[in-house]
């Protein structure tokens, strides 16, 4: 009698206990379909319409994705973008932070040359009247149309740079804060200390030198900073290029070793509404499958260093034609100027 009482209680647990398990093992599933359907609708939201052409250099190099094999294994460049939309006098289209990062997966490097946001685009070379900053062309041709903007602030740079960019993604400050406040902050060097205020767009920069660890308004403020009116020193834009690339690289490390769904689930709604790309969706599906191959093992970051002369900084044309030589798969390593990073 109490060997079958105690059959009818194990029964009774191991029935709980798989009861429990299925509603797990049935809520990840659904939750894993959920987050699959999150995905694409995401890439089409970010992605573009339709497949359009940029760029007429070396067009025997630029394969479009479509019709690369899987895994892809031509190199592809990007040009990474970070615009300030807040309201005020300084909220603009201006492209505070410009990359060009140079992916080759079958030697698994990679290479992130950041454009000083003053370097000067002279007018021969933009068809513009005059000389302007870099950071002006976007805003540029979005003003002018919305729908083509990337189209021709990618094919602009690819002329000028005469380096085939295939293509163009562009994410807003405030989805970048939200993307690091997703991610549980950032422990950052802070390398000098930092102090700013505009009430005109409420800008309130106030973080002192040293390691800490960051929120994502903080760690805007941290690669936003170039003057003070309170009594700390002023930035160059060759320094906030340099806490570009080492943002850039932790958040590459966060992101890729970010575990858990309901963690994507969040970074997916944060993406979705904060960032575009001229990408088309079924090129952006074929990349986000094709993640692991092309994830690149070292990544040398290229600093272009220059003189201010106002209202440009000049590089010199050496430095610029072997960061350029970089991104376009010529080895020119030792006279470059450049920080790698292992994974």
């Amino acid at each position: 009698m109490k060997k079958m009482i105690k059959n009818s209680r194990f029964r009774k647990v191991m029935t709980s206990v798989l009861l429990i398990t299925g509603l797990i093992v049935g809520a990840a599933s659904v939750y894993a379909s959920f987050l699959y359907n999150k995905l694409n609708q995401t890439l089409d939201h970010i992605a573009a319409p339709e497949v359009t052409t940029v760029s007429n250099l070396n067009e025997e190099s630029v394969v479009p994705v479509t019709q690369a094999t899987n895994p892809i294994e031509k190199p592809l460049t990007f040009l990474l973008t970070a615009i300030d939309e807040r309201e005020g006098n300084e909220g603009s289209l201006n492209t505070d932070v410009m990359m060009l990062f140079r992916i080759d997966p079958k030697t698994h490097q990679g290479t992130v040359v950041s454009i000083p946001r003053d370097l000067e685009i002279e007018a021969d070379k933009s068809g513009l009247n005059g000389s302007h900053k870099a950071n002006y062309f976007y805003a540029y041709y979005y003003n002018k149309n919305k729908d083509t903007a990337l189209h021709e602030t990618k094919r602009l740079f690819s002329d000028v740079y005469q380096v085939p960019i295939d293509y163009m993604a562009v994410i807003n400050f405030e989805g970048f804060r939200k993307l690091i406040d997703q991610l549980g902050g950032m422990t950052v060097e802070v390398d000098m200390d930092m102090r700013y205020q505009d009430e005109s767009d409420g800008t309130d920069i106030h973080l002192n030198k040293g390691k800490q660890q960051l929120k994502g308004k903080q760690v805007l403020d941290f690669i936003r900073y170039r003057k003070s009116n309170l009594g700390t020193a002023e930035s160059s834009d060759m320094e906030r290029n340099q806490r570009e690339q080492l943002v850039l690289n932790q958040l590459l490390d966060q992101l890729t070793t970010l575990n858990g769904l309901t963690a994507w689930g969040g970074v997916l709604d944060i993406i979705g509404g904060s960032i575009k790309t001229d990408i088309p969706a079924d090129q952006l599906r074929t990349l986000t499958k094709s993640y692991r191959d092309l994830k690149p093992a070292t990544v040398r970051y290229i600093q272009l260093k220059g003189e201010w002369e106002s209202p440009y900084l000049v590089v010199k044309q050496q430095d610029l034609e072997e960061a350029l030589g970089a991104l376009r798969g010529q080895q020119s390593g030792e006279q470059i100027d450049s920080q790698i990073r292992t994974d």
